[in-house]
This record gives structure tokens, C-alpha cells and sequence, in this order.
């Protein structure tokens, strides 16, 4: 098998050597070269076309989302950002996926050897999902041996909640998405996509500014309303509650402490399929691990609906997979029909 080939672009010398150690530490990468800024970085990425970056945002002479527009331009590398824990990082980590980088990094050299541990892990994951993407074909696929999607709009009737799960790629893949859904749709949205806290808040304040519909992070004890989109909190879990005639709420907590996501895709989406039953639509888009397939097995058992993001428009094939693989997908399409598959099913 052939290493995959880094390029490390940070303006600190004492940071190119500690990504470069991460990475060099796992047999299937190879860093090929470094650069000191985004000069360099463009001018080494054309000569060398390595299968992924690594940028650092902060450098001097040319910014890392300078570069990242420069390298776009001409060819189409995936790029992992590094990023700060803050607010203001979360936008300008927003930024840099508007302009196309792949994913992010949160920058956490401290004095803890756990959480150095967990940014070398997280690094050498990210770098392996996005390293080999495979082009779109623009189909789509219909699953459950061949039914056509009226009928099973037909036989379910009235979905009163979307419940949408996405992770490395998925800002991206919202931003396309949500913009498509129309002012006057009668169902309620809930988005759980794997960010820290801090970043969803930017996040759903970035999709509210471009859609039709309301977008916000949720809080807790807010009722769930259709023509409203509620983005989970990053470091929180999102759980669905219905409170008998007084509709949809949710409830936002830490439980179980010991879950690999918060937010987690599963839990909001069992819960939401013990609240609305056949009357929720699960979507999981683009990202890497499983997350979300309990939860569609959840809405599925319950009589919903399952909506799954192709391999050809994924930047990571992870999740989107599995839920396939289980047998769970009714539909299977590229990115830019999803929108489409939403307004048709509910």
C-alpha cells in the first residue's frame, strides 16, 4: 500500500516538528517536505501535489486562507486546517471549509500528554479519511428492492421532524442543503454535526444568515417547531422529550459522559424516533466512523425514513456507509439532490 503523502504548512518551527513527528509516527503517511508560510506552502503544493495538507490559518506574508483559495484555484487538495478553541476560531475555521478545506484540527498543544495524545490521533485519522476521495457520478440510488419514493411517502404519511447527522465534510454539505429548504415547510429540523463547543454557535449563526427558514443552537427546554432548524450544541448531547399535548421539546445534557461524540448522532435520533415515531426523517450526510446508525436502526424500527448522503459527494464515506452496509438506507443520493429527497418525503 502507498504512503499518503503530507504536506505540513505552519509558520512555527517548533509546530512543523510536532506534526510532523504525529504523522511520521504511523507507517501509511509520509510527510514529503514542510513550508514556512503560505507562500511556500502554494508554491510547494503545485510542485509536489501531495494527496493532503495540513495549514495553519496565522502565518505571515500569505494567511492560510489566502493559500488555501491559491491552491484551490489550481488543484484539488485536501487541506486540514488547524485551528484555536474559541469563538473566534470557529469563524475563521468556517471560513476556511467555505473555501475548501476539508477539515479541522483543533490546535492543543499543552502540557497534558492526553490531550497531545488525542490531537495525534485525531490528526492521523482525519488525514487517512480524507486522503482518497472518489469523483461523483450524479446518480442516485433507490434502495428497498426497487420501490419507487412515492410509495413510501404514500404509505407513511406527515413527517413532523427532519433529524439530519453529519461530521468531516458536513458544514460544507449543510450549507448546500439548508439554503434549498423552502420557508414554508412543515416540519421541524434538528442538525447534530461533530463540532466542539463554540463552533455550532458559529455555525447555526452562519446557515441563519444564508437560509429561509430560522436557524439557532439550541438550549435547553426549547420546543421543537416546524419551520424552525435547531442545531445540537458541541460538547452537549441533544435529546428529544414530548411533553403530551404541548408538543416537542429538547434536552440538552452531558449523558452518558462516556459517549465518543457530543453531541451524538444516535442519541438524538433514538430519541426522536421514541417522540415522532414513523413520522421522523433521518438524514446522514458525509463524515468518518459510524455514528448515527443506531439511530437510524431507532427511526427504521419505528416506521421513519432514511435519507443517506452517496460515497461520490461524501469528503469521508464513513458514516453514510454504515448506515448502507446495515441495510438501513431507503435512498441513497448525491449532495445535491438531498434537498430535493427532504421536500419530496415530507
Amino acid at each position: 500500500m502507498e504512503q499518503i503523502r503530507v504536506l505540513v504548512v505552519d509558520d512555527s518551527a517548533f509546530m512543523r516538528k510536532i506534526i510532523t513527528e504525529m504523522l511520521s509516527s504511523d507507517p501509511q503517511i509520509a510527510v514529503i517536505d514542510t513550508a514556512r508560510n503560505g507562500i511556500e506552502g502554494v508554491e510547494k503544493a503545485m510542485a509536489l501535489t501531495p494527496d493532503v495538507i495540513t495549514m495553519d490559518i496565522e502565518m505571515p506574508g500569505m494567511n492560510g486562507l489566502e493559500a488555501i483559495d491559491e491552491i484551490m484555484k489550481r488543484k484539488h487538495i485536501p487541506i486540514i486546517v488547524f485551528s484555536s478553541l474559541s469563538s473566534e476560531g470557529a469563524q475563521v475555521t468556517l471560513e476556511a471549509l467555505d473555501k475548501g478545506a476539508a477539515d479541522y484540527v483543533c490546535k492543543n498543544i499543552s502540557r497534558s500528554v492526553l490531550d497531545v495524545m488525542h490531537m495525534k490521533e485525531e490528526l492521523i485519522k482525519k488525514v487517512k479519511a480524507v486522503a482518497h476521495k472518489p469523483r461523483s457520478n450524479g446518480k442516485d440510488t433507490l434502495l428497498l428492492g426497487g420501490k419507487n419514493i412515492g410509495s413510501i411517502v404514500e404509505h407513511h404519511g406527515k413527517i413532523e421532524l427532519i433529524t439530519i447527522g453529519a461530521s468531516t465534510g458536513g458544514p460544507k454539505a449543510l450549507q448546500e442543503i439548508l439554503p434549498a429548504i423552502p420557508s414554508n415547510i412543515d416540519s421541524a429540523i434538528i442538525i447534530t454535526i461533530h463540532m466542539p463547543p463554540d463552533f455550532t454557535k458559529a455555525f447555526a449563526d452562519r446557515l441563519d444568515r444564508v437560509c429561509k427558514i430560522p436557524v439557532k443552537e439550541a438550549e435547553d427546554g426549547e420546543k421543537i417547531r416546524a419551520g424552525n432548524v435547531l442545531v445540537s450544541p458541541g460538547g452537549m448531547h441533544t435529546k428529544i422529550r414530548k411533553n403530551g399535548l404541548a408538543g416537542g421539546y429538547v434536552k440538552i445534557d452531558r449523558e452518558p459522559e462516556d459517549a465518543i461524540y457530543k453531541p451524538s448522532i444516535d442519541i438524538t435520533m433514538q430519541t426522536a424516533a421514541e417522540c415522532y415515531g414513523e413520522h421522523v426523517l433521518g438524514v446522514i450526510l458525509t463524515g468518518m466512523g459510524h455514528d448515527g446508525t443506531e439511530g437510524i436502526r431507532a427511526i427504521k424500527k419505528s416506521g421513519g425514513l432514511a435519507v443517506v448522503q452517496d460515497e461520490s459527494t461524501c469528503t469521508v464515506y464513513g458514516m453514510p456507509r454504515s448506515v448502507v452496509e446495515a441495510g438501513l438506507a431507503d435512498r441513497v443520493v448525491p449532495l445535491d439532490r438531498i434537498p430535493q429527497e427532504i421536500i419530496r418525503l415530507v
